[in-house]
């Protein structure tokens, strides 16, 4: 197990600071906006900003402060002793007027398609079958997601999703390698196909996009507003949430503009005195990725696990089934000279969801911006409705059996978490010999469990909260066999990322963008009902269940119906059933299995 070395706290984002936790300088950061010892690990760009022959002269921060995010307008650059005495001079006359103008500032336009509220509304058609490449959008959810009448909350946790990105290196060569190909091969291109002619692919890789900062800003501020009632005394650290991130640059910059967001919605609607401020300082736990660190929030550990290919097999047999008429297409009406393969056509249609948030979202754009988050990219009108319902399934395959309910080992990777979470819920130290750090967890620094938290921040990747929401029993209500064919599409997975979710003959549906989009997120939380409220204003009378405290998980908005621990009709079950209910991840899962 890692060593938790606890490095030198420094301002990340609005009253954060940094414990850097494992693997040393191989995971160093540099808070957005911050210069100096970071630039050659943060390089990304925006189309627009810079040519491809820029890409390593220029640092992605340098491009990042033109992005108009509120910490960076008020600290500037912190390796400037002056500016930052001047800024402190002038802090507190200053802070009454951000608290008013941050959520302005942070959050989009009331009429927006993209908002905290509902997430990512713009052409839902298309962008919500985009699988975990779509933005967060507000699942709805047949049980209300609201606190039911006579109920107080007790505790919240959010698990999330880092922020859009940019391709991993993998897929931006891919999608490179087919560009160069058309445009040097090509005779003639079809009308709606000539753009590609003059595309420039300039894209960065692997890190957070604008686009995505703002998503997990938005996030923030819905995390407030959801749970303010938490916030008992913005004046005591104890009140404010405990950040953990996992240890890679976006994972830490999605935790950061979530704090931004959350500060600001607090600030804005607490309007402190100026006695008060600055906040408490918060602590951020960074657990490294490095492939020996134990960390609950990102696999590596299992070697079994790590050797699986059920979900690359089970992607290759649906694209052989299903790719080849979008590519006879392409290749007869959109070119002359080139002919695109099946996995050409897939890395054209990446192109569409990783253009469209390459861009700064709508409420920051500037005139230089094509799409500004709000339209698409021009590679999303090559393909039809029924090709991304394709393209949807295909991405849902692969986290289905790659780290899914699909992979039998996927649930084990999510064991340490859950074990942290019910620590957390019944405040009991963590029981866990799998991917915890027992260093971090036995410490009340990084793993606080006396005292009064009750709002809790982890940041983590799409594949390892699937691995969460699996041990979690989440999606025991799937049939893979009928839902998840490797070759045809069932009826009821829909044809549009837009079907209503909440149909009954889809419950046993799965959808990897309903659990684990760009900015996807878990709200895991605790509350106690004077009785049992029904969520209709009445309260049940019951003496078994009275003063007792209850478990709700909602993934995306939408609550899940517990499994295996008598879930009332909310969906709720009662703490220690729940407990009971988690017993596959009680006794540590089948992690004797990973190294055999």
């Amino acid at each position: 197990m890692d060593p938790a070395t606890k490095g030198t706290p420094r301002a990340s984002s609005a009253s954060t600071s940094i414990f850097r936790v494992g693997g040393g300088s191989q995971h160093k950061y540099s808070s957005l906006g911050q210069g100096g010892e970071d630039l050659e690990s943060q390089t990304q760009l925006l189309p627009g900003e810079s040519t491809a022959e820029d890409l390593d002269g220029e640092s992605q921060l340098q491009q990042q402060e033109r992005r108009g995010l509120l910490y960076r307008l008020v600290w500037g650059d912190p390796n400037k002793i002056f500016v930052k005495f001047i800024m402190l001079l002038l802090m507190v006359p200053l802070f009454n007027y951000l608290a008013a103008a941050s959520l302005r500032v942070l959050s989009p336009n009331s009429t927006s398609c993209d908002s905290p509220e509902l997430g990512y509304q713009c052409n839902p058609k298309t962008t919500h079958t985009w699988g975990q490449y779509s933005p967060f959008f507000s699942v709805p959810s047949d049980i209300p997601p609201s606190v039911p009448e006579g109920c107080r909350l007790t505790f919240a946790q959010i698990l999330s999703r880092h922020g859009a990105r940019f391709p991993t290196p993998g897929k931006a060569a891919a999608i490179s390698a087919v560009l160069t190909k058309i445009k040097t091969s090509a005779t003639w291109y079809a009308p709606d196909f000539e753009f590609i002619k003059y595309y420039n692919y300039v894209l960065g890789v692997d890190h957070l996009t604008a686009f995505g900062e703002q998503e997990m800003v938005n996030s923030g501020i819905k995390f407030y507003q959801r749970y303010a009632s938490l916030v008992r005394d913005y004046t005591d650290p104890d009140s404010l949430p405990f950040v953990r991130a996992s240890g890679h640059e976006r994972v830490i910059a999605s935790a950061e503009n979530f704090t931004t967001g959350f500060y600001s919605a607090l600030l804005a609607d607490k309007n402190p005195p100026s006695s008060s401020l600055p906040l408490p300082r918060q602590e951020m736990v960074i657990i490294s990725e490095s492939p020996t660190a134990n960390n609950t929030m990102h696999h590596g550990l299992c070697r079994a696990f790590e050797d699986s290919t059920t979900g690359d097999a089970a992607q290759a047999t649906f694209i052989a089934a299903n790719f080849p008429p979008i590519t006879a297409r392409l290749n007869a009406q959109g070119f002359r000279g080139v002919t695109l393969s099946d996995t050409d056509v897939l890395s054209l249609m990446d192109l569409c969801p990783f253009d469209t948030v390459a861009y700064p979202p709508s409420s920051l754009t500037t005139s230089s911006s094509p799409f500004g988050g709000s339209k698409l990219s021009p590679f999303c009108s090559l393909f039809t409705a029924q090709d991304f319902t394709v393209y949807d399934y295909l991405q849902s395959l692969g986290k289905f059996y790659g780290y899914g309910p699909g992979n039998s080992l996927a649930a084990t990777q999510g064991v340490g978490y859950v074990n942290e979470l019910l620590a957390r819920l019944t405040g009991s130290p963590v029981v866990d010999n799998t991917t915890t750090n027992s260093t971090l967890d036995g410490n009340e620094d990084t793993f606080p469990l006396s005292g009064n938290r009750t709002l809790f921040a982890d940041f983590s990747h799409d594949n390892d909260m699937m691995g969460i929401l699996t041990a979690l029993r989440i999606f025991e209500g799937v049939d893979g066999k009928k839902m998840m064919d490797n070759t045809t599409i069932p009826r009821e997975y829909g044809e549009t990322g837009d079907d209503p979710v909440g149909s009954k003959e889809r419950e046993g549906v799965f959808k990897v963008g309903w659990a684990v989009p760009f900015a996807g997120r878990v709200y895991f939380e605790k509350m106690i009902c004077d009785g049992h409220g029904d969520g209709n204003g009445e309260i049940v009378k019951s003496e078994e269940k009275q003063d007792k405290e209850l478990v709700r998980v909602l993934v995306n908005d939408r609550v899940v119906k517990l499994n295996g621990c008598e879930a009332d009709e909310l969906g709720r079950c009662r703490l220690d059933k729940f407990v009971e209910s988690m017993k596959f991840a009680r006794r540590g899962g089948d992690w004797d299995r990973c190294f055999v």
